[in-house]
């Protein structure tokens, strides 16, 4: 078996209920990490054999054991043997936060405790609080990190995890679509620019049967000063604004870059693009996608 890459991680989630499992497993989505819950324990040794047969499947994985199933400090201390046991680094994470505002968020969000306690039974949910800590105290007395949540904002959250669990090794996703106006601008992007003022090809006709991939069709467009401009901008403006996004709690972007077909001058710009912003973009991924290069 080949011993994964040294940047396989498992997180271990664990900690009280209402204390921000949720809004963690989505954090920690957005950074690359593939997140199990609510996986009874029992299930969990079949789990291992999967991340030993297929480490590089399971390369960045939080798992969430809580209270649900009794004390789970020995399905952790397992799943700490296994990775171990095939050189992946372990980090157990635990959630807390304070009664009172737990009590508030059950109040709030009318969701019923996992150990018990009706939603409009404040002291029942106590009950089931104090019944839940005193089942995780093993757990927490081991972890690796605590996060109080008590006051933290869920930006706020994820900016202690990703510290916790990557040293605030963080990453952004940038994905470069290029579209025809004519077909409709793609609904998910976050960043939309229009370069239907470049030269236009489709007016050339040795050009015209090309998409924007082709090296004579990328050098009419970028060689039209227009063009040339309108990437030197774009590409400026993401590689200076990629930070603030990711502290904005991002783990993707998306960018749209449109003219009227979607044939020529968007592919052409959107590959050139990604070519300089992967020379920039550091530890951050750019992808594209030609959306309408196909359509006639």
């Amino acid at each position: 078996m080949v011993a994964p890459a040294a940047q396989h991680k498992i997180v271990l989630l664990t900690g009280l209920s209402g204390a921000g499992k949720s809004t963690a497993t989505k954090s920690l989505e957005d950074v690359g990490f593939r997140t199990i819950d609510n996986l009874p324990n029992d299930l969990i040794p079949a789990l291992l054999e999967k991340i030993q047969l297929q480490p590089d499947r399971f390369a960045r994985l939080c798992l969430v054991i809580d209270a649900r199933d009794g004390d789970p400090r020995a399905a952790i201390d397992a799943v700490r043997a296994a990775s171990s046991a095939v050189g992946t680094e372990s980090r157990v994470i635990y959630l807390d936060s304070r009664d009172d505002v737990l009590i508030r968020r059950f109040s709030e969000t009318r969701h019923r405790h996992p150990l018990g306690g009706p939603i409009d039974a404040p002291s029942d949910v106590a009950g089931a609080i104090r019944a839940e800590r005193a089942l995780l105290s093993a757990s927490r007395e081991i972890a690796d990190a605590v996060i109080d949540t008590s006051d933290l904002a869920a930006r706020e959250l994820r900016d202690r995890l990703v510290q916790e669990v990557l040293g605030g090794d963080a990453s952004i996703s940038v994905h470069l679509t290029s579209f025809g106006y004519k077909h409709g601008i793609p609904l998910d992007s976050d960043l939309l620019f229009d370069v239907r003022s470049v030269a236009n090809p489709h007016w050339v006709p040795e050009l015209r049967p090309k998409d924007g991939r082709d090296r004579e069709v990328a050098t009419y467009v970028l060689g039209d000063p227009v063009g040339a401009s309108i990437e030197a901008a774009i590409v400026v403006f993401v590689s200076t604004t990629l930070d603030t996004y990711l502290s904005d709690g991002r783990g993707r972007l998306s960018i749209a870059i449109g003219c009227t077909g979607g044939r020529h001058r968007s592919v052409a710009i959107s590959e050139s693009l990604a070519l300089k912003l992967r020379a920039q973009a550091g530890s951050h991924s750019v992808h594209v996608h030609h959306r309408d290069v196909e359509r006639t």
